[in-house]
């Protein structure tokens, strides 16, 4: 039995970023798991189904604006917590594990996961790692699983706001006619990124623009 965790929506402007970790005997996995930016959303969804139900254990940490936001704090100290926090809802004492590492320096960023872990577990951290180890790309495809039905209660609320992801123009729309009409941001847009700045300083000259 080892483990594997993984994070999603790093680097969205809107929502929360997720983290799951999996627990779980390699060769039970299903076939096709890994980088769940290579696999069609359907598939994902049957995938997460089928990795809970042939893990030992599977759990999954939200990250949510308020926190994102927060500037006692920066993303990396953020990934490090999610991956804890996820792990620590599988992990046992002796259990060893993978986690894509979320830093340029891996072994640092594996170090930091683990003394945040409710346990006393062996991590390794890779970069790449949900290409090439099993149980974090299942991990991989839970959390992009939790992190795609959370845009989907955003734009159930909000309608279409697109991937969250800066570059997306509906993401930059949404955000652009949210502000026009309301005056300021939405809840779910994190505050600090700079594609937040970018949208008020457009509508401040826009209103300028008009006297």
């Amino acid at each position: 039995m080892r483990m594997g965790a993984d994070e999603a929506g790093k680097g969205p402007v809107l929502g929360s970023m997720f983290a799951a970790a999996v627990c779980a005997a390699p060769d039970a996995l299903p076939d096709g798991v890994g980088d769940s930016k290579g696999i069609a959303a359907a598939k994902r969804e049957r995938l997460d189904e089928e990795i809970r139900a042939a893990a030992d254990a599977v759990a999954v940490a939200e990250i949510p604006v308020s926190r994102i936001d927060d500037p006692e704090t920066d993303m990396n100290t953020l990934t490090v917590a999610a991956h804890a926090e996820a792990l620590s809802g599988v992990a046992r004492d002796g259990l060893a594990g993978t986690v894509d590492a979320g830093d340029t320096d891996a072994e640092r960023f594996g170090r930091r996961v683990a003394d945040r872990v409710d346990a006393a577990v062996d991590l390794t951290a890779e970069h790449g790692a949900d290409e090439t180890d099993p149980l974090v790309g299942a991990a991989s495809i839970v959390a992009k699983v939790a992190r795609d039905g959370h845009v989907e209660a955003l734009a159930a609320t909000h309608g279409d706001v697109g991937s969250g992801y800066p570059s997306d123009p509906t993401t930059r729309e949404f955000l652009a006619g949210y502000v026009a009409e309301h005056g300021g941001l939405p809840d779910c847009a994190r505050a600090s990124w700079s594609t937040c700045d970018d949208v008020l300083s457009a509508a401040q000259q826009s209103t300028l623009g008009e006297f």
